[in-house]
């Protein structure tokens, strides 16, 4: 056994599915935790569907996953490291993964992660996954870090697994709480300041203000470069990250893609009671027009996702004033 899954009421091919994501991830684990003694992880093999570039270990987990799921209840394999959705049999679900987000990661010992997302199959493999992530049976990731955890959801709060070294199985653990609304963190690479959209830098202008700014207290910033830990980190003690659109080419829609990242996120974080939007909508009712497609993402804290978007309502003219100018805000 790879999972503890007792008492989640799975259907027994959901179950078959989790457990064999659960396998590899473990094994994942461990060549992680072998980088740089046979080989290295992080060498550049090539560009992804995407025209992102492609490292070692992005090639090595997406084999291990199709390959473990070949004799599943998966009819529909969809991989951020494939150009097209892989059929790989008669089965009753369509799964959608990044095997490896965070690569960028790799070499300098930071928690990377795996992401996935599964659907019922429908007619066809695009049907399958261009359609609302509230059409989810579950959505989740598995962290490689100091502790290599599983965490997901089947649409009925959200679970915790921790992989216990000694069985090399996922032990369950206590469930994901909801999230806690007065946090003081948000996550978003400040270095991209004068690309963004001037809702976003009028959101943030009135964050770095701090106490002497219209929201009266002190904000700290974190930033990773891996979603799966920006996710986590938010989980476990709350906070809002972002990742918007800006002005430069191929950045109009942010770099998130649609299918694979925001949609599993999304749905993990609104089981704990936070918000998921592109910074005005909402991800799990939008539809993504294809495969790769990717949006802008802001996820975490309620309360500070709608915040985001009334930036948004903002007049043109106070996204750019002061902070002590914005009407939106005044009492």
């Amino acid at each position: 056994m790879a999972i503890e899954l007792e008492d989640l009421g799975l259907s027994p091919e959901l179950a078959d599915v989790m457990q064999r994501l659960a396998a590899v991830g473990a094994q994942v684990a461990r060549i992680i935790s072998r980088n740089g003694v046979e080989r290295d992880l992080a060498a550049g093999v090539g560009t992804n569907a995407g025209g992102d570039g492609q490292k070692a270990l992005d090639v090595i987990a997406d084999d291990l996953f199709r390959t473990a799921l070949e004799d599943s209840a998966v009819a529909y394999y969809a991989s951020e490291e494939q150009d097209e959705v892989v059929s790989l049999g008669a089965g009753t679900l369509a799964l959608a993964i990044d095997p490896l987000d965070g690569s960028s990661n790799i070499d300098v010992n930071v928690s990377i992660g795996t992401i996935f997302s599964i659907f019922p199959a429908a007619e066809g493999p695009d049907e399958s996954f261009l359609r609302q992530g509230t059409e989810q049976l579950a959505g989740g990731y598995i962290i490689y870090g100091p502790q290599c955890a599983l965490v997901c959801s089947f649409g009925r709060g959200v679970q915790h697994w921790v992989l216990d070294l000694d069985t090399n199985s996922f032990r369950r653990v206590a469930d994901i709480k909801p999230l806690p609304q007065d946090t003081s963190e948000y996550a978003i690479n400040a270095s991209n300041y004068r690309h963004w959209p001037a809702p976003i830098r009028a959101f943030v202008d009135d964050l770095v203000a701090g106490a002497e700014g219209p929201r009266g207290r002190n904000f700290n910033m974190r930033w990773i470069a891996s979603l799966v830990a920006e996710t986590h980190r938010i989980l476990m003690r709350g906070g809002v990250f972002l990742y918007p659109g800006d002005e430069r080419k191929g950045y109009e829609h942010g770099r998130l893609r649609h299918v694979y990242e925001c949609a599993p996120i999304a749905f993990l974080i609104t089981q704990v009671g936070g918000g998921a939007t592109d910074g005005c909508e909402e991800i799990l009712t939008a539809l993504p027009g294809k495969l790769h497609a990717r949006t802008p993402f802001v996820f975490g804290c309620a309360a500070k996702v709608a915040r985001v978007a009334a930036y948004h309502d903002l007049p043109g003219e106070e996204t750019s004033a002061l902070f002590n100018n914005r009407g939106l805000f005044r009492s």
